[in-house]
């Protein structure tokens, strides 16, 4: 097996992230429900967009939010996503790749504009995400560049693009070049919703096709059809090598091999925004593992990552993560 040259490369939904605070009798007004994640179409993105009060716009999207923590810990990561030849695709081109991430995808010369995500932050600090995928949808096989993928030791794929029809078959045909090289494949589940949607189509993903899934408690739990976390946690470990399920304030608990190491979550003074805290886990836990960290570390990682996003607004981290690691005794 060659070399890897690349940490991780994520595959997923290529959205610049429009964010503001909004009170919980506004989500109720207009039918939303806190905390998930919903489609919409280009007329209720403009509509809801209308609506939103003042705003932070910034390049997202959830794999490459993790693909953007990647870099700041000191790793070399790569991103696969589709946007427009459009303002909002030069703006998430620049954005991503300013901040040390390598992304040579192709934009679309026609059809949809680069999706957008419209955030809404109650007092809470709960988001509640409305998104117009645009070019997203068009993302497939075609996008996927055997080389990068071969290049890099862990193929990251976000869930959230699993809605697109011709995205389930860019990941797989993704897996299947990542395993023919000898690489790992990991998966995050992203949205309860999401998957109760493609429920089937996730659980053949992950039973034939993914080594590391990332999963929080409501995910995890709708994957396989049960209120009891417990028995979700006891349903994966028969699925997937490494299983990092995250509990919010409980922190989260790393499954392999029959083991099962809690980790606890990092302390935090303030919750300002919760947007991102998954995506920033599954980035310290990727940069750990690629540095064959043990497991329990990883999960520390991942834990001080997500503590740094949730204090801040907007899903890219604030600071220079290594030299958080490093304060934290983890260089």
């Amino acid at each position: 097996m060659t070399q890897a040259s690349i940490d991780v490369i994520g595959i997923g939904n290529a959205i610049v992230d429009v964010i503001a605070h909004a009170e919980d009798s506004f989500l109720a007004g207009e039918g939303l429900v806190k905390g998930t994640m919903t489609l919409i179409d280009a007329d209720r993105a403009d509509a809801l967009y209308r609506m939103m009060g003042p705003a932070i716009e910034a390049s997202g999207g959830s794999a490459g939010n993790t693909m953007a923590g990647i870099a700041s810990l000191g790793g070399t990561g790569a991103y696969i996503g589709k946007v427009r030849d459009d303002f909002l695709g030069q703006v998430y081109r620049h954005d991503i790749t300013a901040a040390g991430v390598r992304f040579e995808t192709l934009a679309a010369t026609a059809g949809p504009g680069t999706a957008r995500c419209l955030i809404l932050v109650t007092p809470d600090g709960q988001r509640t995400m409305n998104t117009y995928l645009g070019a997203c949808v068009e993302l497939g096989p075609a996008d996927i560049d055997p080389d990068v993928i071969t290049a890099a030791r862990i193929t990251y794929l976000e869930g959230y693009l699993f809605d697109p029809p011709l995205a389930q078959e860019a990941f797989r045909k993704a897996a299947a070049i990542a395993h023919s090289a000898g690489r790992q494949v990991a998966l995050s589940l992203s949205d309860p919703f999401c998957v109760s949607r493609h429920r089937a189509a996730f659980r053949d993903l992950v039973d034939g096709h993914v080594d590391i899934l990332f999963a929080n408690e409501a995910e995890i739990c709708s994957l396989y059809e049960t209120d009891d976390f417990g028995a979700a946690a006891a349903a994966v470990r028969t699925h997937v090598a490494i299983a990092a399920l995250t509990r919010s304030a409980a922190g989260s608990v790393i499954l392999v091999e029959g083991v099962e190491h809690p980790v606890a979550a990092a302390p935090v003074a303030r919750v300002v925004d919760t947007t991102g805290a998954g995506d920033l886990y599954a980035s310290g836990f990727l940069f750990g593992l690629t540095r064959t960290l043990p497991l329990p570390a990883c999960g520390e990682i991942g834990s001080l990552c997500a503590a740094e996003i949730i204090s801040h607004f907007g899903a890219r981290p604030e600071v220079n993560l290594s030299q958080l690691l490093g304060d934290a005794g983890h260089a």
